[in-house]
């Protein structure tokens, strides 16, 4: 059951989605690219601060919360929410749980209020599930650090403003395999933004990869310990899991909705298909695993809110408690939009209707932020250990 406030921000969200980005999805999908304007519009509710501190200009919302606002931005588009989800949590959780006062005064509000957009570089080429073995480096120098390498995989790549780059320290710990965080401006010279991939789904979002050559950055751009980079980046990995979740939700829940409208209007044998046993079977269980889906994203954000509270997140741990979340909801996602697919029947293969759409954009959950074989290997060791 969602709180009166919960409630509020979900119908604020809801409204939003239906009024600015619903009707134009489409056409974003078609020029890959969504409109600019709208950031500024969410700036303007809050909703790229959902989790700052109010004291930073931020909503201060519990990941809870958050992440009911977040289902209804997905459901509205996927690709515009990705954004959304990367200024909302990895980056700001980083800063507000490693950073110095300096750095949360100085970014935080710059973030919540939409005047700099965030980008997150983690992956490369040969470390995506592993990103443990980057090669992307970072030397000291005089005043600060120089970064040379590249990552794959970057979302908003090309229009955020600062990115948080990760690359390796070589500090003597951790045997030289040290790794630390960096704010790093986009427009520093160095920074190149390469190839945009063509992607199946999520077609409005950039996915880039990024070059850094000899970047320079102050010593004051170093988020937390030089050598913790690594522990960061994974433990903002279950907030990324769980908000990919709340994604997976809000595309099945938009392919359900489509689903259940269009099996009212359409007509054969002379009454409407929703009166077919086959097609109310599809439309059940398509709805009860959007429902399971959703609780245990739900249950992933109680754990994790415990666990950064400093209260124990229960038996099973935050990590698999957000692998557990975002394979159910990911593979929930997939198999409901392809659901969705048949409902419509031929109409369903035509990019005229939107579930076309939406099993694109489904699959994609079952791949970033851990692969379903990644996060079985997680929950599966946490079992086992």
């Amino acid at each position: 059951m969602l709180t009166l406030d919960q409630r509020a921000i979900q119908e604020l969200a809801r409204d939003f989605a239906e009024g600015e980005i619903v009707p134009v999805a489409g056409q974003w999908d078609q020029k890959r690219a969504f409109d600019r304007e709208v950031l500024d519009k969410l700036a303007g509710l809050g909703f790229l601060g959902m989790m700052v501190p109010e004291r930073y200009g931020g909503l201060e919302l519990d990941l809870a919360t958050y992440l009911v606002a977040f289902e209804e931005f997905a459901r509205g588009d996927a690709a515009l929410s990705l954004t959304i989800h990367i200024q909302n949590g990895p980056v700001p959780v980083i800063l507000l749980d490693h950073g110095t006062g300096e750095q949360k005064s100085r970014w935080l509000p710059a973030l919540a209020s939409g005047d700099r957009i965030a980008g997150f570089a983690l992956s490369e080429a040969g470390a995506g599930s592993d990103p443990a073995s980057m090669t992307t480096r970072a030397r000291r120098v005089d005043g600060g650090w120089e970064i040379s390498g590249q990552k794959k995989w970057v979302t908003n790549g090309g229009l955020a403003d600062v990115m948080l780059v990760f690359a390796r320290t070589g500090g003597a710990d951790a045997g030289g395999r040290a790794i630390g965080a960096f704010l790093v401006d986009t427009d520093a010279p160095g920074y190149r933004v390469g190839k945009r991939e063509k992607t199946m789904g999520l077609r409005a979002s950039e996915t880039v990869e990024v070059e850094l050559d000899g970047v320079r950055v102050a010593g004051d751009r170093l988020v937390g310990n030089p050598s913790h980079g690594l522990r960061y980046a994974l433990e903002a990995l279950d907030l990324g899991r769980l908000g990919i979740g709340a994604q997976a939700v809000g595309i099945a829940r938009a392919a359900l909705e489509h689903a259940i409208v269009y099996s009212r209007e359409r007509h054969q044998f002379g009454r409407p298909i929703a009166s077919f046993g086959a097609i109310r079977s599809k439309l059940s269980t398509m709805a009860t695993r959007i429902a399971a889906s959703r609780a245990l994203v739900m249950e992933g954000a109680r754990a994790w809110q415990e666990r950064a509270s400093g209260r124990a997140g229960g038996d099973v741990p935050v990590t698999a408690r957000s692998a557990m979340a975002k394979l159910m909801a990911s593979e929930t996602a997939a198999w409901v939009t392809e659901e969705a697919v048949r409902i419509f029947g031929g109409y369903g293969f035509m990019r005229e209707f939107p579930v076309e759409k939406l099993m694109r954009d489904a699959k994609v959950t079952e791949i970033y932020e851990g692969t379903s074989e990644i996060l079985r290997l997680v929950i599966g060791r946490s079992l086992t250990a």
